[in-house]
C-alpha cells in the first residue's frame, strides 16, 4: 500500500576521498541533533557493518545500510522510509570518495553504481562535503567546483571543513568557499585525532569497543555540537523519497501456521557484522528470533535454526574454542540437519579450527588470519540447493576478510557460490551439506527475502520432524 505520509528529510555526509574524517563528523553529527531534541535516522551507505554500530549509539535506534548493489536501486527508497519512519530527520555517511563505488570499466555514468553519489540521487538528499582541509587553500575552491558540476543529478549543499589549522587558515578556506557559492556549515581544528582504535578491516566494532566506545561517541558528539552550524544542517536537509514503505512482512509472504521455530542468532563481541532488516524479515517469516554470545552461551532451548554472521572470531579464538559445549551442540545440530547459515566469522567458526584453536568441526577445513585482504562485491550465482537458495539463483554479495582457507574443499560437501572474478577465472566458493550454507560471501537479506522465508520453512520443518 503507498503511504501518503512524506519521508523525513535528510543530509549525506560525504568527502572528496576515504580518510577525511565522514566517521567522525557524521556520527558527532547525529549525536548533537540527537541532544537538540531531534529523533534521528543513521544510514551508511554500502555494506559496511562497523560505522553503524557507532550510528547506533549516537541515535538510540539502529544504524540501517543503503546499498543498491546489494538490494537493488528499487529498494533504497523503501528502506530508507523503512528506516526513518517516525524520524525527524535522516544522517546518511557516505563511502570512500563521492562518486566511488563497485568498479565497472564498462560503465559510462559519472557516479559509480553503489556510491554516495547515487544514494544521494536516489533520495533526493543534499549533500555536505567534508574536506580534510591539512594542505589546502586557494585552490579547494577548484576542488570543490569539480565535485559540484561533475554530476548534474547530484547536489552538494555545504562543506565542513575538518581539521582546520588555524584561525587564519580558516579564513581562507572560507573564502575559497564562497568562490564558488557554497556555505561552510562547520569548521572542525585539527586536533588530537577523535579514533576509535582501528583493526585490519576498519575501526573495531562497537559491541567490542563497550565503554571505550560509547566515550568516543560523545567526544565525537561534543565536537560536532561545538563546531557544526547545526541549524543550517537541519535547514538544508530534504528528500524526495515518495512512495511505499519496505515492509518485511510483506517481502516473506503469508506465514505457515503452527509453532514459531527458534532461530538462534549469534552475537557479542565475536559476531558483530549484520544486518537489521535481517532480524525483521525472520520474524515476519514467523521465526522466534534469540540472539546468544558463543563465548560463553549455550544454544536457545528448542534451537532449530542458526545465524552465524559476520565478525571477528580471529580476535576470540581462544574463547571461542573454550566454550566446548556450544561447539559441540553446534555439530550435533549440523549433523542432524537443522538449517545453518553461516557467513565469513560464521564459516571460520564452522571450520575445523581458527588459527590452531579448535572449532565446531562441521567444515572440515582449517582457517588462518593472514595479511592478504580480500574486498569486493560479487555476482554470484548459486551452484548447489540449500537451506536458502536454490540452484540457479543470482546474488550480488561482497567479500571482506583477511583469513583463508588451507583448502577450498571439504569432504562431503558441494560448493555454494560461483563467480568470476575481476580476472575472468571461474571460482567456487563456500560449502552446502543437508542444511548448512557456510560461506565468506555476505549477503543482504532484504536484496534476497525468498532466502528467508525457505530458511525459516527448513527451520519450522527441522522442529517439527528433527
Amino acid at each position: 500500500m503507498v503511504t501518503t505520509l512524506p519521508a523525513a528529510p535528510a543530509v549525506v555526509i560525504a568527502a572528496p576521498a576515504s580518510g577525511s574524517g565522514k566517521t567522525t563528523v557524521a556520527t558527532g553529527l547525529v549525536g548533537a541533533l540527537r541532544e537538540s531534541g531531534c529523533t534521528v535516522a543513521p544510514f551508511k551507505v554500502g555494506p559496511d557493518y562497523i560505522d553503524p554500530g557507532y550510528h547506533g549509539l549516537a541515535a538510540g535506534r539502529p544504524g540501517r545500510n543503503l546499498d543498491p548493489v546489494m538490494v537493488g536501486a528499487q529498494r533504497i527508497a523503501p528502506l530508507y522510509r523503512h528506516g526513518s519512519s517516525g524520524c525527524d530527520l535522516a544522517v546518511v555517511e557516505g563511502v570512500m570518495g563521492l562518486f566511488d563505488g563497485k568498479i565497472d570499466a564498462a560503465s559510462q555514468e559519472p557516479s559509480a553504481e553503489g556510491s554516495t553519489a547515487q544514494v544521494a540521487a536516489l533520495l533526493g538528499a543534499p549533500v555536505v562535503l567534508v574536506v580534510d582541509a591539512r594542505g589546502h587553500s586557494q585552490s579547494l575552491a577548484a576542488v570543490l567546483h569539480g565535485f559540484s558540476t561533475y554530476d548534474t543529478g547530484v547536489r552538494i549543499g555545504g562543506v565542513i571543513l575538518n581539521r582546520v589549522g588555524s584561525p587564519r587558515h580558516e579564513q581562507v578556506l572560507r573564502q575559497a568557499c564562497e568562490r564558488v557559492g557554497l556555505p561552510v556549515l562547520g569548521a572542525v581544528p585539527r586536533m588530537a585525532e577523535l579514533e576509535v582504535p582501528s583493526r585490519h578491516l576498519g575501526l573495531i566494532p562497537a559491541a567490542e569497543h563497550g565503554a571505550d566506545a560509547v566515550a568516543a561517541v560523545d567526544a565525537m558528539t561534543r565536537l560536532a555540537a561545538r563546531h557544526l552550524d547545526l541549524p543550517a544542517i537541519r535547514a538544508l536537509a530534504s528528500s524526495a523519497v515518495d512512495g511505499p514503505v519496505w515492509d518485511p512482512a510483506a517481502e516473506v509472504g503469508p506465514v505457515l501456521p503452527g509453532p514459531s521455530p527458534v532461530v538462534a542468532i549469534a552475537g557479542g563481541r565475536a559476531f558483530t557484522f549484520g544486518y537489521a532488516e535481517h532480524r525483521e524479515l525472520l520474524g515476519a517469516a514467523g521465526a522466534d528470533v534469540i540472539t546468544f554470545d558463543p563465548l560463553h552461551d549455550a544454544l536457545p532451548p528448542g534451537t532449530s535454526g542458526v545465524v552465524l554472521p559476520g565478525g571477528f572470531p580471529e580476535e576470540h579464538a581462544v574463547a571461542l574454542a573454550e566454550n566446548s559445549a556450544l561447539l559441540t551442540q553446534i555439530r550435533e545440530l549440523a549433523t542432524a540437519g537443522a538449517p545453518i547459515h553461516a557467513e565469513c566469522a560464521g564459516l571460520l567458526y564452522l571450520a575445523r579450527s581458527l588459527d590452531g584453536h579448535a572449532m565446531a568441526s562441521v567444515v572440515g577445513v582449517d582457517a588462518s588470519f593472514g595479511s592478504r585482504l580480500t574486498l569486493g562485491y560479487r555476482e554470484a550465482v548459486a551452484v548447489t540447493d540449500s537451506a536458502l537458495f536454490a540452484a540457479g539463483e543470482r546474488v550480488v554479495g561482497h567479500e571482506f576478510h583477511r583469513t583463508s582457507l588451507a583448502a577450498a574443499e571439504a569432504d562431503g560437501f558441494a560448493p555454494a557460490w560461483g563467480w568470476r572474478p575481476w580476472d575472468g577465472a571461474p571460482a567456487r566458493e563456500g560449502f552446502v551439506r543437508g542444511g548448512v550454507h557456510a560461506s565468506y560471501l555476505h549477503t543482504h537479506p532484504a536484496g534476497h527475502p525468498e532466502a528467508i522465508t525457505r530458511f525459516v520453512a527448513a527451520a519450522r520443518t527441522f522442529a517439527a520432524h528433527g
